[in-house]
């Protein structure tokens, strides 16, 4: 959001935001601008309308427009559903039912659909202004082990001058590729989400800056990336959907040069996006679990938060992040609340509301939406070995668009299957 208000200042725009970054001093001073419009242009996150300050303060403004970024957030076939997203119809509906404006650089019509439903926007239209990009290749090697993906991530770096990103699923991976690239004396930034806050802001900070840094980075980079020549992108590890992984190749080349895309693609690495996807989505009886224990056992809860859920859950995975989506669910339903002092500190903040009813959730939801995110790694699979005609025409294809033909700079269109190591 930092960026973004950075950006529309530089067009002239009276803008501000309000998130967890600002000091409490300078929350109620943008809060105080917006309340006295003195802003033409507000950010915010989702999670800030169900705080009631807020809410107050934006139901008495006059709102003008109000623009959702990546609304594929909303659409629960989407590739990245968060609950929060999918209440903005009705916080809509609280500001009056302004204008509104939905925009994504992913979404399949299924999930356009879904968007404009959730938004409560009957009779509107979505418009597709187009998915190819012609300055985009997209590239695929296929490489086994962590040696080869090093040694391939090492070689495109030295074939590729300028701004570059090398993704990561796994915040260990990004860590582990890390260390060794430093041994190899090849100078990185790193950006995930355990990092400290400012560390955060200080190396986006340096590769904004920079016109040649490379940054390591796990999809927590992501929303809000606006640096215009970025040359090169690497998925060291595949994405879960072709949606993630477009979107995210989409941050190289804005400024309309000639770009390089490559994802490294090992077959060990698919049972890493399966785990992703069943720990995505509990069972109902999982998501009642939870929120009985943080009923019955608030005082040791509010001592040792998501650890005491796990332990009594019986699961140690890292990768396993069950009990924090079953707490995000158990919000979005109303079943927890926000403990609006204990959100001042770091501890667990939530308290018992009320216990789901009978009609909460259902296997078949779950199961469905499991489908269809399998659905969406198989595609991905499907993009990855394929032996012949145009990726990004098979991109184009996922969208439901008509191209153009071939692109002609791919790695298929250029017969090239093999990475060109040093």
């Amino acid at each position: 959001m930092d960026d973004q208000v950075r950006g529309a200042r530089s067009l002239g725009l009276r803008a501000q935001a309000l998130h967890s970054g600002l000091s409490s001093e300078q929350r109620v001073q943008n809060l105080d601008s917006f309340a006295k419009g003195r802003l033409q242009l507000l950010y915010v996150t989702p999670e800030r309308f169900k705080k009631e300050e807020f809410l107050e303060v934006a139901k008495s403004v006059p709102v003008a427009l109000l623009a959702v970024d990546e609304a594929h957030c909303i659409s629960q076939w989407g590739h990245d559903f968060r609950p929060d997203y999918s209440r903005i119809g009705e916080f809509r509906a609280l500001l009056g039912n302004p204008p509104t404006l939905a925009l994504t650089a992913t979404a399949t019509p299924q999930v356009q659909k879904d968007i404009l439903a959730s938004l409560r926007l009957e009779g509107a239209e979505s418009f597709v202004t187009g998915f190819a990009r012609s300055n985009l290749a997209l590239n695929v090697h296929e490489v086994m082990g962590w040696d080869e993906k090093i040694r391939a991530i090492v070689g495109l770096r030295h074939q590729q001058e300028g701004p570059a990103i090398t993704y990561f699923s796994l915040i260990q991976s990004l860590q582990k590729a890390s260390q060794e690239l430093a041994r190899l004396g090849l100078r990185h930034l790193i950006y995930h989400g355990d990092l400290p806050a400012q560390v955060r802001r200080d190396q986006q900070k340096e590769f904004y800056g920079s016109d040649s840094a490379l940054l390591l980075a796990t999809p927590a980079f992501g929303l809000g990336v606006d640096k215009a020549n970025i040359r090169l992108l690497i998925h060291a590890e595949i994405s879960g959907s072709i949606e993630s992984y477009y979107q995210e190749v989409g941050r190289a080349g804005r400024d309309g040069l000639l770009s390089q895309a490559h994802m490294l693609f090992d077959q060990d690495d698919v049972p890493i996006q399966m785990e992703f996807i069943k720990w995505a989505n509990p069972d109902p009886e999982f998501v009642r679990r939870v929120f009985y224990l943080i009923q019955d056992n608030a005082l040791r809860v509010q001592q040792e938060g998501v650890d005491f859920l796990r332990e009594q859950m019986n699961f140690y995975n890292r990768r396993d992040f069950r009990v924090e989506t079953s707490i995000n669910i158990l919000e979005r339903e109303g079943c927890l609340k926000v403990d609006e002092e204990r959100a001042k500190g770091r501890g667990f903040r939530w308290t018992a509301a009320q216990a789901p009813g009978p009609d909460f959730l259902s296997n078949a939801a779950v199961e469905a939406r499991l489908k269809t995110q399998n659905q969406k790694l198989l595609g991905v699979l499907q993009f990855a070995q394929m032996e012949s005609g145009c990726r990004m025409q098979a991109v184009l294809d996922y969208f439901g668009e008509s191209g153009s033909g071939e692109c002609g700079i791919c790695d298929l269109c250029n017969n090239r299957r093999l990475l060109p190591l040093p």
